[in-house]
């Protein structure tokens, strides 16, 4: 797990190692433990290392193969890098480090840009090759690590945060009309390859490119989801087995991947109760986790979920560390997390997972989550509502996930940034798409492979990699969520969604913390739209930086701080707080690049 960076020159004139070198500055936090710069010709790389597998000084990046002519430059983990690594020594290459990090060198000279086709894993990297000067970029199957680029003039370059393309300078920070229109309406996603600036783009999930050194650009979609029913019907037990059987192994492959101790992030719910319940007979000291927060208005806001992490650490005597953060914490410390945000994300979770990941990263340098559990089998409440909805699929998609509807957009933005019904129209391309049997088919397959990318599959990068400390995800491995998405829509949402993993849970995790209502992560202080959390916003919205930027319609801004709490989304998000939100990350990321 580091920070990666690159620049690629089209003139053949030498990269701006300036330019490197303050990148791998910006990218300093993701990488604490080493710094590296490769300079070949056309082309720098510059990163910044998280030592997790192979400690030792051969695991160094950027990583150059001199036999082989390749250099690389890699972010993230390949859980299956050791069985890689056999099949390549079969075949015969010779191996000079024990991580995974030369194991994808090797993979990609033997089997070229298929390579990616073979990782299990969270992965974004580049490499290079020396002999036909080509470079390719890659990122994993469901963008769990980052990867922006900004091709200006005769350059390319690349990094693992936006901020860090701003840091090298020479980039078009005008705002891009179609992305803003997403943001404001997809719960702050922007799907790849826009971002809100005109001039950075990010590499689509399970996507690879290619680049020549005279700018010729190929990319490929390496692989898609298949959310259609097995050829032969399987019994609901049948699915229960096989989820079990996937989970565990898929839970062990990730705690095994690392040469350094791995926790587990506890919030209480099902979906780390059940990873701790998994893992409690292959772990001597399992180490968890869990944040809560100053409670707000007594018995009526609890600020925290101790009452069921609390269970989960009784029944399988986990190393436990417990966190408080007072609500004066939570605004005094916003800025960072702000900061660390590579786009603007609206969830009130980000600043929680900004102050765990500080204390965890004092304990541990790689930790399990439960994200993605809730996108994958089906745990949201709002897969039912549109079940039950009548009209077209973009319709019954729209009314209950929209955060505003196209006309009030324009309400919202000055005319400047007025378009089309962008967002309407991504979402009927992406419904419609082929090998989805289903309506819920679609919806699921869409959020999976899309809208879980940007919130909250970034938040878990950002936020974790702030403090270096890796996050990962187990149930956004690929072979489960493969196994899922075949699996009936209506088993995975009986009893509420989730009743997968509800059923294997039974008997392993406490029956209360299965059987609990949905929670989400408590952050009383800036659920309530009120006190110093509303004085904050106005501040941000009235302020003369916002004013000068023109971005929103006055109107509409006034109309939402007279009655603060009466304007809200279909998911229950503070629509005062998005528009507040997304002005604070333009003052602090760009403003002040």
């Amino acid at each position: 797990m580091c920070g990666i960076c690159g620049e690629l020159r089209f003139d053949k004139q030498p990269p701006n190692l300036d330019g490197i070198k303050m990148m791998m500055s910006s990218l300093a936090r993701r990488g604490p433990d080493a710094e590296g710069l490769y300079n070949n010709n056309v082309l720098a790389f510059g990163h910044r290392r998280l030592s997790i597998i192979d400690l030792s000084e051969h695991s160094k990046q950027p990583m150059v193969d001199d036999e082989l002519h390749l250099s690389l430059v890699f972010n993230g983990t390949i859980y299956n890098y050791k069985e890689l690594r056999i099949e390549l020594t079969e075949m015969g290459y010779d191996f000079f480090s024990d991580g995974d990090s030369e194991v994808i060198i090797k993979a990609y000279h033997a089997w070229g840009e298929h390579c990616v086709e073979r990782f299990y894993g969270m992965f974004a990297f580049a490499i290079w090759d020396i002999r036909n000067q080509n470079l390719f970029l890659a990122r994993d199957r469901f963008g769990i690590k980052p990867l922006y680029y900004a091709v200006s003039g005769a350059s390319l370059r690349f990094a693992s945060t936006l901020q860090a393309l701003l840091a090298a300078g020479n980039v078009d920070t005008s705002l891009d009309s179609v992305a803003l229109h997403h943001h404001l309406t997809l719960h702050a996603v922007v799907p790849a390859p826009r971002t809100l600036l005109n001039g950075v783009k990010k590499l689509p999930p399970a996507t690879s490119m290619s680049f020549t050194a005279s700018g010729e650009v190929r990319q490929r979609i390496y692989w898609t989801l298949q959310a259609t029913r097995p050829i032969y019907a399987l019994s609901e037990q049948d699915w229960l087995s096989a989820t079990r059987q996937v989970l565990t192994k898929v839970v062990e492959r990730h705690r095994l991947a690392a040469d350094v101790p791995v926790g587990v992030l506890l919030s209480g719910g099902l979906d780390s109760s059940l990873i701790v319940g998994l893992l409690a007979d292959h772990v001597h000291d399992l180490r968890t986790f869990s944040i809560g927060f100053e409670d707000i208005g007594g018995d009526a806001e609890k600020g925290d979920e101790f009452e069921y992490s609390d269970q989960v650490v009784k029944r399988f005597n986990t190393r436990h560390h417990k966190f408080i953060i007072p609500n004066s914490e939570v605004l005094r410390r916003l800025p960072e997390a702000v900061r660390s945000m590579s786009e603007p994300m609206v969830s009130q979770d980000n600043i929680a997972f900004y102050l765990l990941a500080e204390k965890v990263s004092q304990e541990v340098k790689v930790a399990l989550a439960g994200q993605g559990a809730d996108e994958v089998f089906g745990g949201y409440f709002w897969y039912p509502q549109m079940q039950t909805a009548q009209g077209s699929a973009l319709d019954r998609f729209r009314n209950h996930y929209f955060d505003r509807d196209h006309a009030e957009y324009l309400e919202t933005v000055n005319s400047r940034y007025h378009t089309t019904d962008v967002t309407g129209e991504l979402v009927q391309h992406e419904l419609v798409r082929p090998h989805a049997d289903t309506f819920l088919d679609q919806v699921l397959r869409f959020d999976v492979t899309t809208l879980i990318v940007d919130d909250p599959v970034k938040r878990m990068d950002n936020m974790s990699m702030a403090w270096g400390l890796e996050a990962r995800v187990p149930f956004l491995d690929h072979e489960l969520v493969e196994l899922a998405a075949r699996m009936p829509p209506e088993l995975r949402l009986k009893e509420g969604g989730k009743y997968p993993l509800k059923a294997i849970a039974r008997g392993l995790i406490p029956d209360s913390v299965i059987d609990r209502p949905k929670g989400y992560f408590p952050v009383p202080a800036l659920k309530y739209v009120r006190g110093e959390f509303l004085r904050f916003m106005q501040d941000i919205l009235t302020s003369d930086a916002c004013r000068q930027r023109g971005l929103f319609n006055r109107t509409y801004v006034e109309k939402l701080l007279s009655a603060p709490e009466s304007h809200f989304t279909r998911l229950n998000g503070s629509k005062l707080w998005h528009l507040a939100l997304l002005e604070y990350w333009l003052q602090l990321n760009i403003d002040k690049a």
